[in-house]
């Protein structure tokens, strides 16, 4: 358990140093009047205190990518302990941090926008068709693995099919979307949050505790090492980061960052609601990654169980941490991740449309069809990802990959800002070029993908990661000094 608590020191100590830095860098003005304040329509800018932006900003993020992603992603062993706190200090939390900051700081653009107004219409034109087709996967991920969990564990159904059951529960949640994506959201997202924070809360402390008090047993990363050991042969690079993907970075933090934008009465309050936020949810992912590691130990779960089960693992560990009642609530805490991180992506998506299409969203005329539209693909890929045995694994891979070259385009973004504020914008260069180089690893070498080997694919991958690179700087520089980039 030695490399577990050396994992929690970097993740803690590590957050309060690097978002220190990240808060020094950014140089929030408390004085500055927010897009809340300045564009206050009662929809979308609508100011809310800070804690409840904190707890909307975590639930939003927290799908269940921190919880199913490092169940799969401690078959590589304890070095997952060390690999997902450091990536969460110096990647995740920094990209939602910036990308909250800067939408911030220019009206509470859409992430579409900013790409627009950062990189140029180009890049916003393959961004906006990216990123909107990444928010219809989340939307639909999000309603298949809550309700499927609810009808496996909750009432005891079965999952399997498109049955009557899994039916009516998947009407309940897209209800439940529905509501959240036309009403204001201080009336519904704003309200009904805070229930949800708890259970939440309360599972996720509920895991980690239950690592000591049951005595899970946790390998160390000098006994196991870091090559080879994956069961099934998975190569660490790109795979791990992958299928953890939320929780160390994820692309779709950033689209959420952008929502909360509108919500934010104070600059000051940005390293809490996005650079904390991010550094709980790395805490989750650490919680569920020792909880996979220690089942495996105690025997109630097995390798396979956790490479094509993982969300069965979430029920087996919760019963046996803490017996009936609490599993339940642990069970309830991930199903909250996912539908809180399902109805924002919808709302999200509905945001980003109409900046793009300059619909105008005081007119509730225009919000309803356009929701309406966004709901009935929706409902044609849920239907699809149920009915065809391939269907979900083959929107879950390309979900994992879209998730992480998301963040690309944000670090690139984040890049340019920094270069033209003359910021060190090489805390937004190291990532994203990293990241550049897993999408493209991952997207050269996947049956899914171009399907080369890895050799040729680890070489190419270089080259466009060291091309990135390059052309973020060149373009960040070449920017004349007059235009306005705040």
């Amino acid at each position: 358990m030695i490399t577990f608590i050396i994992g929690l020191v970097i993740l803690f100590v590590g957050a309060a140093i690097y978002g220190s830095i990240c808060e020094r860098v950014m140089n929030p003005n408390p004085a500055a009047q927010t897009p809340a304040i300045k564009l206050k329509d009662g929809v979308d800018y609508v100011p809310m205190n800070k804690w409840k932006n904190c707890l909307i900003e975590l639930l939003n993020i927290a799908g269940t990518g921190p919880v199913l992603g490092p169940i799969q992603g401690i078959l590589f062993g304890p070095i997952a302990f060390i690999t997902i706190p450091i990536g969460c200090v110096i990647g995740g939390a920094f990209h939602d941090y910036m990308s909250g900051m800067i939408s911030l700081r220019n009206n509470g653009e859409q992430m579409p926008s900013l790409m627009r107004r950062f990189l140029g219409g180009g890049v916003y034109k393959v961004y906006n068709v990216f990123v909107c087709f990444l928010m219809l996967l989340v939307g639909t991920v999000f309603i298949y693995t809550p309700g499927d969990l609810f009808v496996a564990h909750i009432i005891k159904g079965d999952a399997s099919t498109l049955s009557a059951e899994v039916m009516t529960v998947y009407g309940v949640i897209f209800a439940y979307y529905l509501l959240a994506t036309l009403l204001p959201i201080d009336k519904i997202i704003g309200r009904i949050y805070p229930v949800f924070g708890a259970i939440l809360l309360l599972s996720a402390v509920g895991i980690f505790f239950g690592l000591f008090i049951n005595g899970y047993p946790l390998k160390e990363v000098w006994e196991v090492g870091i090559a080879n050991v994956h069961p099934f042969g998975e190569h660490f690079i790109p795979i791990f980061f992958i299928t953890v993907a939320c929780g160390i970075t994820s692309g779709f933090h950033s689209t959420q960052a952008t929502i909360i934008a509108r919500s934010v009465t104070n600059e000051k309050y940005g390293r809490l609601i996005y650079y904390n936020t991010m550094i709980a949810e790395g805490f989750i992912a650490m919680s569920w990654a020792g909880a996979a590691m220690g089942a495996v130990g105690f025997g109630i779960a097995t390798d396979e169980n956790l490479f094509k089960q993982a969300a069965v693992v979430v029920g087996i560990i919760a019963q046996d941490m803490l017996g009936s009642v609490g599993g339940m609530v642990a069970v309830l805490g991930v199903i909250v991740l996912a539908i809180t991180s399902g109805d924002t992506a919808l709302r999200s998506l509905r945001l980003m449309l109409a900046d793009a299409l300059h619909i105008d969203n005081k007119k509730r005329s225009n919000v309803l069809i356009l929701a309406a539209c966004i709901f009935a693909v929706v409902a044609v890929v849920l239907y699809i990802a149920k009915t065809d045995a391939k269907g979900f694994a083959i929107l879950w891979r390309y979900f994992s990959w879209a998730n992480e070259t998301i963040a690309v385009f944000a670090f690139a973004m984040i890049a340019v800002y920094m270069i033209k504020n003359r910021m060190p914008y090489i805390m937004a260069i190291i990532p994203g070029t990293f990241y550049m180089y897993i999408v493209s690893t991952y997207i050269l070498h996947a049956p899914i993908g171009f399907g080369l080997s890895y050799t040729l694919s680890y070489i190419l991958a270089a080259v466009a990661a060291g091309l990135y690179a390059f052309f973020i700087i060149k373009y960040g520089k070449s920017l004349t000094s007059s235009r306005n980039l705040r």
